[in-house]
């Protein structure tokens, strides 16, 4: 068995898919006139068929009571109690003997678009009429035929006095365009029917589902509220909540559903705003004590006299210990403080100036890198807190720095608009790791980090501040480019 191709299929059952109706709305005033059609189509079919076995009936009884009179008048034409007038018009006599056809006429005229006639017309028939009036049993039964020159009949035979096949017929033609005014009668009045019900249905529905759009509105209206950080007041009700209706019970059930969040909301905001309030405490506490143990450690180290060389090193490193820690507690206070939503200072921001600033600054810290520059003609200036916006180049330039061997070329793009981009063609950054790389103490490399002395702070530092400053910040990495793009909205 052969299959068909793989497109075959597709574009037959997307088109189908794309008349099938999708709204509740419209699936259920679609399934009512679905419904209202097989009805009326049942309906319609069974007063035809009732009517054509009526007026058939009828035909039947006539050919019962016509008997073969006429067939055997068609013998003697001329003799008394043979007229023609006794009979319906169009009334078909045929007479056959030893399988030989001796008469064969109709009554009146001829059905229109046949061979005309008189009042009592013979009837022309070919080889396949001939042939269908011999197979005719004798047994006054009424069968259906259909003749060349006449068209659709009800025939019955019986047998004469002189042993001959008398046949008689009468046309259908009067029975099927009775059944055929009856059915386009039926078609207009049912497609009438169906209008005014699809639009009813519609109407109904719409009402009935009026509940159910408020549910909807109510949904839409929670989905829109900052529910990811901060405060919310999570009032949002569905009005419609009688548990005697489905959309009750669904209203119910949403309410429920809501007061179950903002409890979870509340809950959360309370734990956030301990969390930042100690981590702001914390911080703040830490700055003397960790401010103090540097200052120990330079004092010990500038003294005049002999120092043995491991108390030295000890020494060192605690005053590097001490700066790394000192870092860490500044940059957990202005996240605290961030978080918090407190202002920073706005005045024009020569963004142009930072540019070149921070890169001098990298191309220093790191001259085995190389570091290109990428600015437009004319300076750029935003509104913005100068100190903040060049902690975000320089965090974004020491995490390329960082993150990256000797020998990356690492651009800082700067466009007229105040977008800012930093590009670099090291190995990019892992796609597990890449929308986790703005969340705190994110690293890379743990053991490098610890090694280079990263905090995992600097890109949560980076999208607190341009989110302070009402921008954005996004990420676009693969292996050979990697682009952190910063637009700022101030």
């Amino acid at each position: 068995m052969r299959l068909p191709a793989p497109g075959t299929l597709r574009p037959r059952a997307l088109r189908a898919r794309a008349l099938r109706p999708r709204t509740l709305r419209a699936r259920l005033v679609a399934g009512v006139l679905t419904l209202l059609v097989l009805i009326c189509a049942g309906v319609g079919l069974a007063t035809c068929e009732a009517l054509r076995h009526f007026l058939v009936d009828r035909l039947d009884q006539q050919l019962s009571a016509a008997g073969g009179r006429y067939a055997a008048s068609l013998e003697h034409p001329g003799q008394s109690g043979h007229d023609t007038r006794a009979q319906s018009p169009g009334t078909f006599g045929a007479r056959l003997v030893d399988g030989g056809l001796t008469h064969a006429a109709v009554v009146g005229d001829i059905p229109p678009g046949r061979h005309g006639g008189s009042a009592d017309a013979a009837v022309p028939l070919d080889v396949a009429d001939l042939g269908a009036l011999r197979a005719l049993p004798a047994d006054g039964r009424p069968r259906d035929l259909d003749l060349a020159a006449l068209g659709h009949y009800r025939v019955a035979a019986v047998t004469g006095y002189d042993h001959d096949t008398l046949v008689t017929g009468l046309p259908l033609h009067p029975v099927d365009e009775t059944v055929q005014r009856l059915l386009l009668i039926e078609l207009v009045v049912f497609a009438a029917a169906l209008a005014a019900a699809a639009a009813a249905g519609t109407l109904a529905v719409r009402l009935a589902l009026r509940p159910l759009d408020r549910v909807v509105a109510t949904a839409e209206r929670v989905s829109t509220l900052p529910l990811a950080n901060g405060a919310v007041d999570l009032a949002e009700r569905v009005p419609d909540d009688d548990p005697r209706t489905e959309v009750g019970r669904v209203g119910t059930a949403l309410n429920s559903l809501l007061g179950h969040v903002a409890d979870a909301l509340t809950r959360r905001q309370k734990v956030e705003e301990r969390l930042r309030a100690f981590a702001a405490d914390a911080s703040h506490e830490l700055r003397n004590p960790v401010a103090s143990v540097r200052g120990h450690a330079e004092l010990a180290l500038r003294h005049p006299g002999p120092v043995p060389a491991p108390v030295r090193h000890s020494l060192e490193r605690i005053s590097a210990e001490s700066l790394r820690m000192g870092t860490i507690v500044e940059d957990l206070l202005l996240l605290a403080r961030l978080d918090a939503g407190r202002p920073l200072a706005v005045q024009d921001t020569d963004l142009t100036r930072i540019a070149l600033d921070c890169t001098a600054d990298a191309r220093a810290a790191a001259p085995g890198h190389r570091w290109l520059l990428e600015l437009p003609a004319e300076p750029v200036t935003v509104p913005g807190d100068p100190h903040r916006l060049a902690q975000v180049v320089t965090n974004l330039l020491a995490n390329a720095r960082t993150h990256t061997p000797e020998g990356t070329t690492v651009t800082l793009g700067l466009a007229p608009d105040g977008r800012l981009t930093v590009t670099d063609d090291g190995p990019g950054i892992p796609a597990d790791l890449a929308p986790h790389v703005f969340d705190r103490f994110t690293r890379g490399d743990r053991a490098r980090s610890r090694r280079t002395g990263s905090t995992g702070l600097g890109l949560a530092i980076v999208r607190a501040v341009v989110h302070a400053h009402h921008g954005t910040v996004t990420l676009d990495s693969a292996p050979g480019r990697t682009t952190f793009t910063v637009t700022l909205n101030a």
